[in-house]
């Protein structure tokens, strides 16, 4: 293996609109910044799902969560993707929409954090699913995305 130091070996290219939808759709984890009150960052990885056509990152959370009441405070956040090498990478700036958080099982948000999953097979294990996000107080976090940036590693 090449050892690179400073200056050396491979840099950054930019990418193109179309290769960050790319990565962004490859990828299932990520990390989400919020702002705190105090205007600090506050970091947490999460799994996500995207939507390209509708340029919306959506990410399954609990109600109590930090990033939910920060986001109740200031919208506004991006979502850091890395690719597969860690050196590649996608960002997704935006401002985030709350849903309600599914009370019922099968109601809305029910159904919106279910199309998120692979889905199930069995109707018994959709339902089993539907009572436990009712149980985990969840909603889904709505990344509308105005802005996309990254680099991906040349070489």
């Amino acid at each position: 293996m090449t050892e690179y130091g400073p200056g050396q070996g491979p840099g950054p290219e930019p990418i193109t609109e179309d290769g960050l939808a790319r990565l962004l759709g490859e990828q299932r984890f990520a990390v989400l910044a919020t702002n705190k009150r105090n205007g600090h960052p506050h970091v947490s990885t999460v799994a996500y799902t995207w939507d390209p056509g509708e340029r919306t990152v959506r990410i399954s959370t609990t109600a109590d969560r930090a990033k939910v009441r920060q986001l109740r405070n200031d919208p506004r956040a991006a979502l850091h993707a890395s690719g597969d090498d860690h050196m590649s990478f996608a960002v997704a700036e935006g401002t985030a929409e709350l849903s309600g958080v599914t009370e019922a099982p099968g109601d809305a948000t029910g159904r919106e954090l279910l199309a998120m999953t692979p889905g199930f097979d069995d109707p018994a294990d959709e339902r089993a699913f539907f009572e436990q996000m009712v149980k985990d107080r969840r909603l889904v976090i709505r990344l509308h995305v105005t802005r996309l940036y990254g680099t991906v590693l040349s070489g």
